[in-house]
């Protein structure tokens, strides 16, 4: 066993310690025990395997602090300690570290008062991954100076102050996730020059204010943008457009004041657009473009001052919407090996955060908006919808019979406008159907029966006195009305 050069052991049902023993397994070059439910501390003696090139002792129950003698594995290229119970800070003999190239201390109860300066002098490092450490303090300007760096996390955590200029040097990064820290000032504009190789940018709920960077330029590789949750004024940047890969765009949660960006709709890749609770107006008007939003998946629009009738034209495109994929493929997940797009929706009367993007997840929420005049037919072509909410707004006329055609549809919203007519009886077949909500309307006649109906309770339809039937008061009595059969 001395000359053993790999041990992997993941993905079985380990428990226990680790064995102080590895130790002595001094032509070690890979041990891989992550995924078990190894406890116990990080026994110290692993120091002696000094040829260690690989270590990864990831998603188990390991706790205690990080042994300092880590410090002295002088060829380590990858030491991967996330999702444990560590604790205690980072040991400063990191610094000796000179050859390590990722380092990944996510999702411990590490106390790091700061991005030790140690950090610094770890100048092969491609991907740093220091999340959910409860790590205080401000970002290092040194940071800068690893010229290599792909990929930084450091979000959820306790960060605080500017961002570093510095971080512009960083000519090989593609991701950059800062996101839920305490972050303030201005974004640096050469995040917009960055563009060319930043394929990830998030910082998400901080306290970022000034404008948005307006130079992304063309041939840009940014798939993901989002500063959502900040205090970002101005408007939309235009060179948006030339990010021609973009699959997420969420700048909701902000005070941008701007119309909305239909020049968006040309992203050939663009699936999550978020620009819900801001200062956005004026009415929604399209192009005369037959391509546009395709590959749209969730478009949020809500809590913002747009007005005027809902886009006709608009609800043309959105392909994706539109059919239902029947391919062998499956649904997938938004995001890399490093990093997973999230995003928050209103569904089911709920807030919700999507900590990963289902791509067949579809949602349409324009709701607390200033939209008026009819509900247009054509939103009924859009079977892939699950989430509709139009709650809200100054909407009028009746609800159109189409949208019995939503199959796929597990949350209606029309609450809060002025609605008028019967529940169309088409709705009964929408057996998908978990949350209807239409009250505060002027809706009359029998609610449909049979299917998800039985479910729904009064909340669903007050508001509107001259409805009838169950689970109201006001019964309907055999009128012709209150079943349908589905022909």
């Amino acid at each position: 066993m001395k000359n053993l050069n790999a041990l992997v052991l993941s993905n079985n049902q380990l428990s226990g310690p680790i064995p102080s023993a590895l130790g002595n397994l001094q032509n070690l070059r890979y041990l891989t025990l992550s995924n078990n439910q190894l406890s116990g501390p990080i026994p110290s003696e692993l120091w002696n395997v000094k040829n260690i090139y690989f270590l990864v002792l990831s998603y188990n129950q390991l706790s205690g602090p990080i042994p300092s003698e880590l410090g002295n594995l002088k060829n380590l290229h990858y030491l991967i300690l996330s999702n444990n119970q560590l604790n205690g800070p980072i040991p400063s003999s990191f610094e000796n570290l000179r050859n390590l190239q990722n380092l990944f201390l996510d999702d411990n109860n590490l106390t790091a008062e700061g991005i030790s300066s140690f950090i610094c002098n770890l100048t092969s490092l491609v991907v740093l991954n220091l999340s959910k450490i409860n790590m205080k303090g401000k970002i290092l300007q040194c940071l800068g100076n690893i010229s290599g760096l792909w990929y930084v996390m450091m979000s959820h955590n306790n960060l605080s102050g500017e961002l570093p200029p510095s971080i512009c040097n960083l000519t090989s990064l593609q991701g950059l996730d800062l996101g839920r820290n305490n972050l303030m000032g201005a974004i640096p504009q050469c995040f917009g020059n960055m563009s060319g190789h930043l394929e990830v940018l998030d910082m998400q709920h901080n306290n970022l204010s000034g404008t948005l960077p307006t130079t992304f330029s063309i041939g840009s590789a940014l798939k993901s943008f989002n500063l959502n949750g900040n205090k970002l004024e101005g408007k939309i940047p235009r060179s948006l457009e030339n990010c021609q890969r973009l699959e997420v765009v969420d700048l909701g949660d902000n005070l941008l004041n701007d119309t909305f960006p239909m020049w968006l709709g040309t992203l050939p890749e663009l699936r999550v657009l978020s620009l819900r609770s801001n200062k956005l107006h004026g009415p929604i008007t399209t192009s005369g473009s037959e391509y546009m939003f395709l590959e749209l998946r969730i478009l949020d629009l809500s809590c913002n001052d747009f007005s005027k009738n809902l886009p006709t034209s608009l609800f043309q495109h959105l392909k994706a919407m539109r059919t239902i994929d029947q391919t062998s493929k499956g649904p997938r997940y938004l995001g890399d090996s490093y990093y997973h797009d999230s995003v928050t929706v209103s569904s089911k009367g709920l807030e919700l955060e999507l900590l990963q993007i289902l791509t067949i997840f579809t949602t349409i929420d324009l709701s607390n908006n200033k939209f008026e005049g009819y509900i247009p037919s054509i939103m009924g072509d859009l079977i892939a919808l699950r989430v509709l909410n139009l709650s809200h707004n100054g909407l009028q006329g009746p609800i159109p019979q189409s949208l019995g055609s939503l199959s796929s549809v597990e949350s209606l919203d029309l609450s809060g406008n002025r609605l008028v007519g019967e529940i169309p009886a088409q709705f009964a077949s929408l057996t998908s159907l978990e949350v209807l909500n239409l009250s505060y309307n002027h809706l009359e006649g029998c609610i449909p029966q049979g299917n998800q109906f039985h479910t729904f309770e009064n909340n669903s339809y007050e508001g509107n006195d001259k409805l009838r039937g169950f689970p109201l008061s006001k019964g309907c009595g055999n009128d012709g009305h209150d079943t349908y059969n589905g022909r």
